[in-house]
């Protein structure tokens, strides 16, 4: 006894063309969420032509039925709350395994009246948002079923089952579950946010979580040459079509070659790049110096010393209490890394000071540097110089 025709599809199409049509459409999707809802409705890291605006929305409507203002608030409120009991989707408060595969759970539960009109702003309310995508959230997810079925038959309901997983796992439980609990951390910001992977390709540049976290208004995700962001490539490519323009990379400074003096410029300049510099600091100050320790310390010193970098760098409010023992050991037995953790630390206060004015934070900075250059270590002289060369372009133009 034979299968019916429309058991395989009414075309007829082969298994293959079924995992492209998989991979392109779910593709198309993580494109929408990571430059529309994320870069562009939550962030505003760039503009979009109004026509590509429109073919995103559409696009979500029909293959994951989320509505704009609803994601758009959560990620912003998720982006003032990070880590705490408000955040709506922290691993560190439900736990990694809750928001890995009850993401969209989550999500749900956030979309509260309160979170949309504290958070919501700014997002599209039109009669089409009203009357249609608000309104019949699960007509577009039908109408893609209808048409998985019609085209590949029996096979279109495992097609659409993966275009229904693909953003609840990989989005909402990856990203924000994996995304702040494992990983390789470029910049200490105030939260757990890791890069998962440098290259972000599967989930569109969303790997590059950290990066994000630290610089959240940039259009670009990717930082360090060897990490490549998907989406931003997209964005380049709707750039060169007149679709798109990005309004922020990232930090605009410069380092101009024979500058030797703290002024107002140097001083707002290593501000606006302050995660950079305080990279800059664990590579080129802290790194070789306990090394150096390490070179020449006996077996039990060495043991202490076993990833002191990471830890005399981390975030403060990240450290665990069996890290803040270690520090505490490390700080008591070793002069050199007592001063270069005491050092980094006043370099972070010095940041506290913005709020007080120009001349309040360039006095701060100009004593953390004269006190740095006075503790004879010569890695913080020439980190004190490397500072002194910052600069803020006259023409501050987004880059690429």
């Amino acid at each position: 006894m034979s299968l019916p025709d429309w058991w395989y599809g009414i075309l007829g199409f082969s298994p293959w063309v079924a995992i492209v049509y998989t991979l392109i459409t779910t593709h198309i999707t993580i494109v929408s969420v990571t430059v529309y809802l994320h870069r562009f409705s939550a962030h505003r890291a760039l503009e979009l032509h109004p026509g590509l605006q429109h073919f995103f929305r559409f696009w979500l409507w029909l293959t994951t039925g989320m509505v704009t203002v609803e994601w758009t608030a959560i990620h912003r409120k998720h982006h003032v709350t990070t880590e705490t009991e408000d955040d709506p989707h922290s691993p560190r408060i439900h736990g990694l395994r809750a928001i890995l595969f009850r993401g969209t759970e989550f999500y749900r539960a956030g979309a509260t009246a309160d979170t949309i009109d504290n958070y919501g702003k700014g997002t599209p309310d039109d009669w089409l948002e009203k009357n249609v995508y608000s309104r019949f959230l699960f007509t577009g997810i039908v109408t893609v079923l209808i048409v998985d079925i019609a085209l590949f038959g029996s096979l279109g309901i495992v097609v659409f089952g993966v275009q229904m997983l693909w953003i609840p796992f990989f989005a909402a439980g990856v990203i924000n579950g994996v995304g702040h609990y494992w990983g390789y951390r470029n910049f200490e910001c105030p939260d757990a946010a890791t890069n998962i992977v440098p290259w972000g390709i599967l989930i569109g540049g969303e790997e590059l979580h950290n990066n994000h976290h630290t610089y959240p208004n940039s259009a670009k995700l990717s930082v360090r040459p060897w990490e490549f962001d998907l989406g931003w490539f997209w964005i380049r490519c709707f750039q060169s079509l007149g679709l798109a323009k990005a309004l922020y990379t990232g930090p605009v400074v410069e380092k101009v070659d024979g500058k030797n003096q703290i002024d107002m410029d140097t001083t707002w300049a290593v501000l606006n790049d302050r995660f950079e510099v305080m990279a800059r600091y664990a590579e080129a100050v802290v790194g070789p110096l306990v090394e150096e320790e390490y070179g020449r310390a006996d077996r039990a010193t060495r043991q202490m010393l076993k990833r002191a970098k990471s830890i005399l760098c981390r975030e403060e409010t990240l450290i665990q209490e069996s890290e803040r023992l270690r520090i505490a050991h490390i700080v008591d037995n070793i002069p050199v890394l007592a001063t270069i953790y005491e050092m980094r630390v006043e370099l972070q206060a010095v940041w506290s000071k913005r709020g007080g004015g120009g001349e309040e934070l360039l006095t701060a900075f100009r004593e953390w540097c004269s006190n740095a250059e006075a503790t004879g270590i010569q890695a913080l002289r020439d980190f004190v110089e490397e500072l002194k060369s910052y600069s803020i372009p006259t023409l501050a133009v987004t880059t690429s």
